[in-house]
């Protein structure tokens, strides 16, 4: 391996290592991330996590700042209800195809992580639920196999991922991805693509409460 496969290769480490903990909510929106305690903290160079920093740039979740440093970008509701609009056209094409173009064999990788998320909803196991909830929309989107979607899905994919953490009650996400690859599994296109878009309002709406959870009581009750 060369010098510059060995530094991507690092670069791509740093990257998923700090993607994860933005999306698994260990470094809050607002988080000031430094070049030098990044190195320090996983082990590396400073020169990967510049690299990091830049890629997550690119996906949205952190704002370059001057010099070394950057921080955990703070979505807007404007920058959430453009994701719902992209969300509303592309997720339900994307589980139509899957269900018409799927093969037997590759249905098993989207029962696969519907089990995980399953399992650990019932566990009120958080963070691996979530992150299964993720890849249940991954898969899907793999199963459609058409390159251009894929690529559109993947532009938006940490931003997807992002909202889709934004939801405190586990089970019923996972019930709607029950109906999901129930349809998907029926080669039942028009059901998939319908219960797609219902579940992007849903997700909204989860999104929505969980944000009301996470303010003071004195502002919740003014809310109301």
């Amino acid at each position: 391996m060369t010098g510059a496969e060995e530094r991507e290769l690092e670069s791509s480490r740093v990257a998923t290592w700090l993607r994860d903990s933005i999306l698994d909510g260990e470094r809050p929106p607002g988080s000031k991330l430094t070049e030098r305690d990044l190195a320090t903290e996983f082990g590396v160079s400073r020169v990967p996590v510049r690299d990091a920093l830049k890629l997550l740039d690119g996906e949205g979740l952190v704002e370059l700042r001057p010099r070394t440093w950057a921080i955990v970008r703070e979505f807007t509701a404007a920058d959430l209800a453009d994701l719902d609009e992209v969300r509303e056209v592309l997720e339900p094409m994307a589980f139509r195809l899957a269900a018409e173009r799927h093969r037997r064999e590759d249905l098993q990788r989207l029962k696969d992580v519907l089990d995980a998320e399953q399992a650990s909803a019932r566990l009120e196991d958080s963070v691996t639920s979530r992150r299964a909830a993720a890849d249940f929309h991954e898969v899907a989107v793999q199963l459609a196999d058409n390159r251009l979607l894929g690529d559109l899905m993947g532009s938006i994919r940490s931003r997807l991922r992002w909202s889709l953490v934004q939801h405190d009650d586990l089970e019923h996400i996972a019930d709607e991805h029950v109906a999901l690859y129930e349809a998907v599994r029926d080669r039942d296109g028009d059901r998939a693509s319908a219960l797609a878009r219902a579940h992007v309002e849903s997700s909204r709406q989860e999104r929505l409460a969980h944000a009301v959870s996470l303010r003071p009581v004195a502002s919740r009750a003014a809310a109301t």
